[in-house]
Protein backbone atom coordinates (compact mmCIF):
# COMPACT_ATOMS: atom_id res chain seq x y z
CA UNK A 1 0.00 0.00 0.00
CA UNK A 2 1.24 3.77 -0.92
CA UNK A 3 -0.13 6.75 0.43
CA UNK A 4 -0.11 9.51 -1.87
CA UNK A 5 1.09 12.92 0.27
CA UNK A 6 0.98 16.70 -0.78
CA UNK A 7 4.69 17.50 -1.28
CA UNK A 8 6.70 20.05 -0.29
CA UNK A 9 6.59 22.75 -3.56
CA UNK A 10 8.47 25.83 -1.87
CA UNK A 11 9.13 27.42 1.38
CA UNK A 12 6.45 29.93 1.11
CA UNK A 13 3.55 26.97 0.41
CA UNK A 14 1.85 25.21 3.37
CA UNK A 15 -1.40 24.34 2.01
CA UNK A 16 -3.39 23.92 -1.50
CA UNK A 17 -6.52 22.93 -2.74
CA UNK A 18 -7.71 20.11 -4.70
CA UNK A 19 -8.79 21.72 -8.16
CA UNK A 20 -9.45 17.87 -10.31
CA UNK A 21 -8.63 14.03 -9.77
CA UNK A 22 -7.77 12.86 -13.06
CA UNK A 23 -7.56 9.48 -11.66
CA UNK A 24 -10.94 7.60 -9.62
CA UNK A 25 -11.48 5.14 -6.92
CA UNK A 26 -10.87 1.54 -8.64
CA UNK A 27 -8.81 2.76 -11.39
CA UNK A 28 -5.14 1.27 -12.67
CA UNK A 29 -2.12 3.89 -11.74
CA UNK A 30 0.92 3.56 -12.95
CA UNK A 31 3.88 4.77 -11.35
CA UNK A 32 4.59 8.29 -11.66
CA UNK A 33 1.53 8.61 -13.65
CA UNK A 34 -0.49 12.30 -12.50
CA UNK A 35 -3.09 11.46 -10.69
CA UNK A 36 -4.62 14.78 -9.19
CA UNK A 37 -4.21 18.50 -9.58
CA UNK A 38 -3.33 21.13 -6.91
CA UNK A 39 -4.13 24.42 -6.52
CA UNK A 40 -2.06 26.69 -4.43
CA UNK A 41 -1.17 30.38 -4.25
CA UNK A 42 1.38 30.58 -6.78
CA UNK A 43 0.89 27.73 -9.51
CA UNK A 44 -1.16 24.47 -10.47
CA UNK A 45 0.73 21.54 -9.06
CA UNK A 46 0.72 17.99 -10.51
CA UNK A 47 0.69 15.03 -8.26
CA UNK A 48 1.70 11.77 -9.21
CA UNK A 49 1.51 8.11 -7.67
CA UNK A 50 5.05 6.66 -6.11
CA UNK A 51 4.08 3.29 -6.79
CA UNK A 52 1.91 1.19 -9.79
CA UNK A 53 -1.48 -0.48 -8.36
CA UNK A 54 -5.19 0.36 -7.82
CA UNK A 55 -6.00 3.74 -6.18
CA UNK A 56 -8.78 2.37 -3.66
CA UNK A 57 -9.37 5.23 -1.46
CA UNK A 58 -9.44 9.09 -2.37
CA UNK A 59 -9.61 11.32 1.21
CA UNK A 60 -10.05 15.25 -0.20
CA UNK A 61 -12.69 15.76 -2.76
CA UNK A 62 -12.57 18.53 -5.32
CA UNK A 63 -12.24 21.62 -3.27
CA UNK A 64 -11.37 21.05 -0.06
CA UNK A 65 -8.15 22.46 0.88
CA UNK A 66 -5.24 20.10 1.85
CA UNK A 67 -1.80 20.89 4.25
CA UNK A 68 1.50 19.38 2.93
CA UNK A 69 2.34 16.26 4.24
CA UNK A 70 -1.56 15.58 4.55
CA UNK A 71 -2.61 11.96 2.89
CA UNK A 72 -5.18 12.18 0.03
CA UNK A 73 -5.13 9.18 -1.78
CA UNK A 74 -4.04 5.37 -1.41
CA UNK A 75 -2.63 3.11 -3.98
CA UNK A 76 -2.69 -0.71 -2.91
CA UNK A 77 -1.11 -3.79 -5.01
CA UNK A 78 -3.62 -4.97 -7.87
CA UNK A 79 -4.85 -4.51 -11.71
CA UNK A 80 -8.02 -2.84 -10.56
CA UNK A 81 -11.21 -3.95 -10.43
CA UNK A 82 -14.85 -4.64 -12.72
CA UNK A 83 -17.72 -3.45 -11.35
CA UNK A 84 -19.49 -6.17 -9.38
CA UNK A 85 -22.51 -7.01 -12.16
CA UNK A 86 -26.02 -6.09 -11.43
CA UNK A 87 -28.10 -8.87 -9.57
CA UNK A 88 -30.91 -10.21 -11.24
CA UNK A 89 -34.14 -8.37 -10.36
CA UNK A 90 -36.94 -10.67 -9.19
CA UNK A 91 -40.69 -10.18 -8.89
CA UNK A 92 -41.93 -9.49 -5.60
CA UNK A 93 -44.27 -11.66 -4.53
CA UNK A 94 -47.84 -10.08 -3.01
CA UNK A 95 -46.76 -10.38 0.68
CA UNK A 96 -43.03 -8.71 -0.57
CA UNK A 97 -44.82 -6.13 -2.14
CA UNK A 98 -47.31 -4.93 0.57
CA UNK A 99 -44.17 -4.99 3.10
CA UNK A 100 -41.76 -3.03 0.87
CA UNK A 101 -41.04 0.11 2.37
CA UNK A 102 -42.84 3.25 1.12
CA UNK A 103 -40.01 6.15 -0.22
CA UNK A 104 -39.07 9.03 2.03
CA UNK A 105 -40.82 12.21 1.89
CA UNK A 106 -38.44 14.49 -0.53
CA UNK A 107 -37.72 16.89 2.52
CA UNK A 108 -35.77 14.61 4.21
CA UNK A 109 -33.81 13.14 0.74
CA UNK A 110 -30.01 13.71 1.41
CA UNK A 111 -28.01 15.69 -1.31
CA UNK A 112 -26.79 12.47 -3.99
CA UNK A 113 -23.52 11.97 -4.61
CA UNK A 114 -23.20 13.64 -8.43
CA UNK A 115 -21.66 11.08 -10.48
CA UNK A 116 -20.56 12.39 -13.66
CA UNK A 117 -22.60 9.80 -16.21
CA UNK A 118 -20.88 10.97 -19.74
CA UNK A 119 -17.79 8.75 -20.63
CA UNK A 120 -16.01 12.09 -21.03
CA UNK A 121 -14.75 13.90 -17.81
CA UNK A 122 -16.50 17.50 -17.29
CA UNK A 123 -13.94 20.18 -17.71
CA UNK A 124 -14.93 22.69 -14.65
CA UNK A 125 -13.58 24.84 -12.20
CA UNK A 126 -12.92 23.41 -8.87
CA UNK A 127 -15.70 25.70 -7.23
CA UNK A 128 -18.40 24.27 -9.90
CA UNK A 129 -17.86 20.78 -8.93
CA UNK A 130 -18.54 21.37 -5.42
CA UNK A 131 -21.71 23.60 -6.00
CA UNK A 132 -22.72 20.57 -7.96
CA UNK A 133 -22.17 18.16 -5.47
CA UNK A 134 -24.19 20.35 -2.86
CA UNK A 135 -26.95 20.71 -5.44
CA UNK A 136 -26.99 17.28 -6.47
CA UNK A 137 -26.04 18.15 -10.46
CA UNK A 138 -24.92 16.15 -12.83
CA UNK A 139 -21.97 17.56 -14.44
CA UNK A 140 -22.51 16.53 -17.91
CA UNK A 141 -26.28 17.83 -18.06
CA UNK A 142 -25.40 21.27 -17.38
CA UNK A 143 -24.44 23.68 -20.76
CA UNK A 144 -22.05 26.20 -19.80
CA UNK A 145 -21.14 29.56 -21.56
CA UNK A 146 -17.46 29.65 -21.69
CA UNK A 147 -16.91 28.75 -25.25
CA UNK A 148 -14.04 26.31 -24.54
CA UNK A 149 -16.32 24.10 -22.60
CA UNK A 150 -15.39 24.81 -18.91
CA UNK A 151 -18.15 24.94 -16.64
CA UNK A 152 -18.17 27.70 -14.22
CA UNK A 153 -20.19 28.30 -10.87
CA UNK A 154 -22.56 30.62 -12.52
CA UNK A 155 -23.66 27.59 -14.92
CA UNK A 156 -24.14 25.67 -12.10
CA UNK A 157 -26.26 28.00 -10.22
CA UNK A 158 -28.50 29.31 -13.24
CA UNK A 159 -29.19 25.23 -14.17
CA UNK A 160 -32.71 24.22 -13.72
CA UNK A 161 -33.45 27.39 -11.82
CA UNK A 162 -36.61 29.43 -12.28
CA UNK A 163 -36.18 32.88 -13.38
CA UNK A 164 -35.38 35.18 -10.11
CA UNK A 165 -38.36 37.57 -9.27
CA UNK A 166 -37.60 41.36 -10.50
CA UNK A 167 -37.56 42.20 -6.68
CA UNK A 168 -37.46 41.26 -3.25
CA UNK A 169 -40.88 40.63 -1.42
CA UNK A 170 -41.14 43.16 1.67
CA UNK A 171 -42.78 41.19 4.23
CA UNK A 172 -44.46 43.09 7.23
CA UNK A 173 -42.64 42.50 10.20
CA UNK A 174 -45.57 42.01 12.40
CA UNK A 175 -49.19 42.24 11.78
CA UNK A 176 -49.89 44.81 13.61
CA UNK A 177 -47.22 47.19 11.67
CA UNK A 178 -43.34 47.84 11.57
CA UNK A 179 -40.30 47.86 9.62
CA UNK A 180 -40.35 45.98 6.75
CA UNK A 181 -37.86 42.97 6.41
CA UNK A 182 -36.72 42.15 2.85
CA UNK A 183 -35.13 39.09 1.72
CA UNK A 184 -31.97 38.20 0.91
CA UNK A 185 -30.31 39.22 -2.28
CA UNK A 186 -28.92 35.90 -2.41
CA UNK A 187 -32.33 33.96 -1.68
CA UNK A 188 -34.28 36.06 -3.67
CA UNK A 189 -32.17 34.83 -7.31
CA UNK A 190 -30.77 38.65 -7.69
CA UNK A 191 -27.21 38.09 -6.74
CA UNK A 192 -24.93 34.57 -7.35
CA UNK A 193 -22.54 33.84 -4.68
CA UNK A 194 -19.27 32.28 -5.90
CA UNK A 195 -16.54 31.75 -3.79
CA UNK A 196 -12.82 33.22 -4.47
CA UNK A 197 -10.57 30.52 -5.48
CA UNK A 198 -7.20 30.35 -3.94
CA UNK A 199 -5.20 32.14 -6.69
CA UNK A 200 -7.53 34.81 -6.36
CA UNK A 201 -7.52 35.66 -2.89
CA UNK A 202 -4.09 35.46 -3.22
CA UNK A 203 -3.83 37.87 -5.91
CA UNK A 204 -6.38 40.56 -4.29
CA UNK A 205 -3.88 39.84 -1.19
CA UNK A 206 -0.68 40.95 -2.86
CA UNK A 207 -2.52 43.88 -4.71
CA UNK A 208 -3.57 45.38 -1.24
CA UNK A 209 -0.30 45.00 0.31
CA UNK A 210 1.26 46.79 -2.35
CA UNK A 211 -1.26 49.53 -2.10
CA UNK A 212 -0.90 50.02 1.39
CA UNK A 213 2.96 49.62 1.83
CA UNK A 214 4.60 51.82 -0.90
CA UNK A 215 3.55 55.12 -1.75
CA UNK A 216 2.75 54.28 -5.87
CA UNK A 217 2.67 57.18 -8.07
CA UNK A 218 1.44 56.78 -12.25
CA UNK A 219 3.06 58.80 -14.55
CA UNK A 220 1.64 58.66 -18.26
CA UNK A 221 2.82 59.47 -21.77
CA UNK A 222 1.84 58.82 -25.16
CA UNK A 223 3.80 57.19 -28.13
CA UNK A 224 2.98 57.33 -32.09
CA UNK A 225 3.32 53.70 -33.32
CA UNK A 226 3.77 54.62 -37.09
CA UNK A 227 7.55 53.56 -37.04
CA UNK A 228 7.24 50.77 -35.31
CA UNK A 229 4.48 48.90 -37.14
CA UNK A 230 5.77 50.25 -40.41
CA UNK A 231 8.79 48.22 -39.04
CA UNK A 232 7.24 44.97 -38.24
CA UNK A 233 4.76 44.68 -41.64
CA UNK A 234 8.45 45.08 -43.65
CA UNK A 235 10.20 42.38 -41.24
CA UNK A 236 7.14 40.20 -40.40
CA UNK A 237 8.18 37.57 -43.51
CA UNK A 238 11.42 37.02 -43.25
CA UNK A 239 11.72 37.17 -39.47
CA UNK A 240 9.26 34.19 -39.25
CA UNK A 241 10.86 32.23 -41.89
CA UNK A 242 13.69 32.88 -40.01
CA UNK A 243 12.84 32.40 -36.49
CA UNK A 244 9.58 30.65 -36.87
CA UNK A 245 7.63 33.31 -35.07
CA UNK A 246 5.93 36.07 -35.46
CA UNK A 247 7.38 39.82 -34.77
CA UNK A 248 5.51 41.45 -32.00
CA UNK A 249 5.60 44.29 -29.88
CA UNK A 250 6.40 42.60 -26.90
CA UNK A 251 9.81 42.31 -28.00
CA UNK A 252 10.65 45.73 -28.77
CA UNK A 253 8.77 47.14 -25.41
CA UNK A 254 11.39 44.69 -23.39
CA UNK A 255 14.44 45.62 -25.44
CA UNK A 256 13.12 49.32 -24.76
CA UNK A 257 12.49 48.47 -20.77
CA UNK A 258 16.04 47.07 -20.37
CA UNK A 259 17.59 49.98 -22.27
CA UNK A 260 16.00 52.34 -19.87
CA UNK A 261 16.15 50.38 -16.18
CA UNK A 262 20.20 50.78 -18.05
CA UNK A 263 19.87 54.58 -17.68
CA UNK A 264 17.81 54.79 -14.59
CA UNK A 265 19.07 51.80 -12.24
CA UNK A 266 16.16 53.16 -9.16
CA UNK A 267 13.60 51.41 -11.55
CA UNK A 268 15.18 48.69 -11.03
CA UNK A 269 15.44 48.47 -7.77
CA UNK A 270 13.69 47.34 -4.66
CA UNK A 271 13.37 48.76 -0.96
CA UNK A 272 14.71 46.27 2.41
CA UNK A 273 13.71 47.77 5.19
CA UNK A 274 16.05 50.89 5.31
CA UNK A 275 17.94 50.08 2.30
CA UNK A 276 17.92 50.24 -1.37
CA UNK A 277 18.67 47.21 -3.44
CA UNK A 278 19.90 47.70 -6.90
CA UNK A 279 19.67 44.94 -9.33
CA UNK A 280 22.33 44.46 -11.90
CA UNK A 281 19.99 42.06 -13.52
CA UNK A 282 17.15 42.34 -16.30
CA UNK A 283 14.38 39.65 -15.37
CA UNK A 284 11.53 41.20 -16.79
CA UNK A 285 7.82 39.99 -15.96
CA UNK A 286 5.83 39.59 -18.32
CA UNK A 287 1.76 39.84 -17.27
CA UNK A 288 -0.54 37.08 -18.28
CA UNK A 289 -4.20 36.60 -18.26
CA UNK A 290 -5.97 33.39 -17.37
CA UNK A 291 -9.01 31.92 -16.29
CA UNK A 292 -8.32 32.11 -12.73
CA UNK A 293 -6.54 35.34 -12.77
CA UNK A 294 -3.44 37.16 -14.18
CA UNK A 295 0.21 35.71 -13.42
CA UNK A 296 3.55 37.09 -14.10
CA UNK A 297 6.39 34.72 -15.67
CA UNK A 298 9.91 36.68 -16.16
CA UNK A 299 11.88 36.33 -19.17
CA UNK A 300 15.28 35.59 -17.74
CA UNK A 301 18.13 38.21 -18.93
CA UNK A 302 16.30 39.69 -21.31
CA UNK A 303 19.30 41.94 -21.44
CA UNK A 304 21.01 39.40 -23.86
CA UNK A 305 18.55 37.87 -25.53
CA UNK A 306 17.38 39.19 -28.96
CA UNK A 307 13.93 39.79 -30.69
CA UNK A 308 13.14 36.01 -31.69
CA UNK A 309 14.64 34.57 -28.60
CA UNK A 310 12.20 36.65 -26.27
CA UNK A 311 9.51 36.83 -28.63
CA UNK A 312 9.73 32.28 -28.28
CA UNK A 313 10.13 32.64 -24.11
CA UNK A 314 6.97 35.36 -23.82
CA UNK A 315 5.40 32.82 -26.13
CA UNK A 316 6.18 29.74 -24.07
CA UNK A 317 5.82 31.16 -21.03
CA UNK A 318 2.13 32.32 -22.01
CA UNK A 319 1.28 29.09 -22.88
CA UNK A 320 2.52 27.40 -19.62
CA UNK A 321 -0.16 29.66 -18.07
CA UNK A 322 -2.83 28.93 -19.61
CA UNK A 323 -2.40 25.20 -19.47
CA UNK A 324 -1.41 25.74 -16.05
CA UNK A 325 2.25 24.35 -16.24
CA UNK A 326 4.15 27.04 -14.91
CA UNK A 327 6.20 26.67 -12.45
CA UNK A 328 7.31 28.80 -9.29
CA UNK A 329 11.24 29.27 -11.03
CA UNK A 330 8.91 30.58 -13.51
CA UNK A 331 7.08 33.47 -11.89
CA UNK A 332 10.64 34.07 -9.27
CA UNK A 333 12.48 37.06 -9.04
CA UNK A 334 11.53 39.44 -11.43
CA UNK A 335 12.93 43.40 -11.26
CA UNK A 336 10.21 45.32 -13.44
CA UNK A 337 6.61 43.78 -14.87
CA UNK A 338 5.03 44.72 -18.26
CA UNK A 339 1.12 44.73 -18.30
CA UNK A 340 -1.01 45.18 -21.61
CA UNK A 341 -4.20 46.32 -20.92
CA UNK A 342 -4.22 47.16 -24.59
CA UNK A 343 -5.21 43.24 -25.55
CA UNK A 344 -8.65 44.21 -24.11
CA UNK A 345 -9.69 47.17 -25.32
CA UNK A 346 -8.23 49.42 -22.13
CA UNK A 347 -7.57 53.07 -23.39
CA UNK A 348 -5.84 54.28 -20.11
CA UNK A 349 -5.10 52.58 -16.76
CA UNK A 350 -2.83 52.77 -13.97
CA UNK A 351 -1.37 49.15 -13.41
CA UNK A 352 -0.01 48.35 -9.77
CA UNK A 353 3.22 47.37 -9.14
CA UNK A 354 4.30 43.63 -8.33
CA UNK A 355 5.37 42.48 -5.06
CA UNK A 356 8.34 44.18 -3.66
CA UNK A 357 9.46 45.43 -7.22
CA UNK A 358 9.58 49.21 -8.00
CA UNK A 359 8.24 49.68 -11.30
CA UNK A 360 5.46 48.90 -13.46
CA UNK A 361 4.69 49.72 -17.84
CA UNK A 362 1.64 49.42 -18.85
CA UNK A 363 0.63 49.73 -22.26
CA UNK A 364 -2.38 49.89 -23.83
CA UNK A 365 -4.66 49.79 -26.97
CA UNK A 366 -3.37 51.66 -30.17
CA UNK A 367 -5.86 54.18 -31.79
CA UNK A 368 -5.57 56.41 -34.26
CA UNK A 369 -6.21 59.99 -33.17
CA UNK A 370 -5.28 63.52 -34.84
CA UNK A 371 -1.82 64.83 -33.81
CA UNK A 372 0.20 67.57 -34.92
CA UNK A 373 3.46 66.47 -36.52
CA UNK A 374 5.84 69.59 -37.77
CA UNK A 375 2.67 71.81 -37.61
CA UNK A 376 0.29 69.51 -39.74
CA UNK A 377 -2.61 67.77 -37.94
CA UNK A 378 -2.05 63.90 -39.35
CA UNK A 379 -3.60 60.37 -37.96
CA UNK A 380 -1.70 58.61 -36.42
CA UNK A 381 -1.61 55.20 -34.44
CA UNK A 382 -1.25 56.19 -30.79
CA UNK A 383 -0.88 54.65 -27.24
CA UNK A 384 -1.12 55.98 -23.87
CA UNK A 385 1.62 53.80 -22.18
CA UNK A 386 1.73 54.56 -17.86
CA UNK A 387 4.62 54.13 -15.71
CA UNK A 388 3.55 52.98 -11.67
CA UNK A 389 6.43 53.47 -9.50
CA UNK A 390 7.44 53.38 -5.94
CA UNK A 391 7.95 57.17 -4.88
CA UNK A 392 9.80 56.60 -1.71
CA UNK A 393 13.08 55.11 -4.21
CA UNK A 394 12.02 56.45 -7.31
CA UNK A 395 11.70 60.71 -8.02
CA UNK A 396 9.60 62.00 -10.82
CA UNK A 397 12.43 63.05 -12.76
CA UNK A 398 13.32 59.44 -13.19
CA UNK A 399 9.95 58.34 -13.41
CA UNK A 400 9.51 60.85 -16.49
CA UNK A 401 12.93 60.20 -18.12
CA UNK A 402 12.11 56.65 -18.48
CA UNK A 403 8.78 56.73 -19.61
CA UNK A 404 10.56 59.49 -21.84
CA UNK A 405 13.42 56.90 -22.96
CA UNK A 406 10.85 54.03 -23.68
CA UNK A 407 8.72 56.35 -26.25
CA UNK A 408 11.90 57.50 -27.97
CA UNK A 409 12.89 53.99 -28.26
CA UNK A 410 9.68 52.96 -29.57
CA UNK A 411 9.32 55.86 -31.76
CA UNK A 412 12.53 54.94 -33.93
CA UNK A 413 13.07 51.14 -33.39
CA UNK A 414 16.35 51.31 -35.30
CA UNK A 415 17.81 53.32 -32.01
CA UNK A 416 17.16 49.48 -30.07
CA UNK A 417 19.70 48.02 -31.95
CA UNK A 418 22.46 50.82 -30.39
CA UNK A 419 21.29 49.70 -26.74
CA UNK A 420 20.70 45.90 -26.88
Amino acid sequence: MAEIKVPELAESITEGTIAQWVKKVGDRVEKGEFIVELETDKVNAEIISEEAGVLTQILAEEGDTVLVGQVIAVVEAGEGAAPAPAAPAQEATPAQAQEAPKPAPAAAATTPVVEETSGERVVASPAARKLAREKGIDLAAISPVDPQGRVRVQDVAAHGTAPAASSAQAVPAAATGGPLVFAPAAESGRVTIEKMSRRRQTIAKRLLEVKQSTAMLTTFNEIDMTNIMALRKRKQEEFVKANDIKLGFMSFFTKAVVAALKKYPYVNAQISGDEIHLNNFFDIGIAVSTEEGLVVPVVRDANSKNFAEIEKNIAELAAKARDKKLGLNDMAGGSFTITNGGVFGSLMSTPIMNGTQAGILGMHSIVNRPIAVNGEVQIRPMMYVALSYDHRIIDGKDSVGFLKTVKELIENPEDLLLNS
